[in-house]
C-alpha cells in the first residue's frame, strides 16, 4: 500500500472504546498509536487494535468519511466493522474455480 494513499480507520482501545481517524500511512499511524505517540485520546488507552479501514480517494474524502463515522452511535460503528469483516472473510475464502 503506497504511503500517499489516504485511509479512514477505526480502532478499539484497551478500555473498549472506539477511535476513528484518518492517515496517509496506516502502518505508521497504528505504530504511533500503540507507542503512545498517536492521538491524545489513544495515548492513555494503549494498546489499540485496528478494527476497520478503508481507502479514500483523497484527503478531503477521508475527512468527510471520518466525520460521517463519528456521527454514528457505537452500535452503528460496530455494524460497519462487522459488515467489513464479513466481506473480508468471504473474499478470503473464495477459491478460484
Amino acid at each position: 500500500m503506497p504511503a500517499s494513499a489516504w485511509h479512514v480507520y477505526m480502532l478499539r482501545c484497551a478500555d473498549g472504546t472506539l477511535y476513528t481517524g484518518v492517515t496517509n500511512n496506516l502502518r505508521a499511524r497504528l505504530a504511533a498509536h500503540n507507542s503512545g505517540k498517536g492521538a491524545k485520546y489513544t495515548r492513555a488507552r494503549c494498546p489499540v487494535e485496528l478494527l476497520w479501514s478503508t481507502r479514500a480517494k483523497d484527503k478531503s474524502a477521508a475527512h468527510k468519511r471520518e466525520y460521517h463515522l463519528k456521527q454514528l452511535t457505537r452500535a452503528e460503528k460496530l455494524q460497519v466493522v462487522i459488515k467489513w469483516q464479513q466481506r473480508r472473510a468471504i473474499r478470503k475464502n473464495k477459491t478460484p474455480g
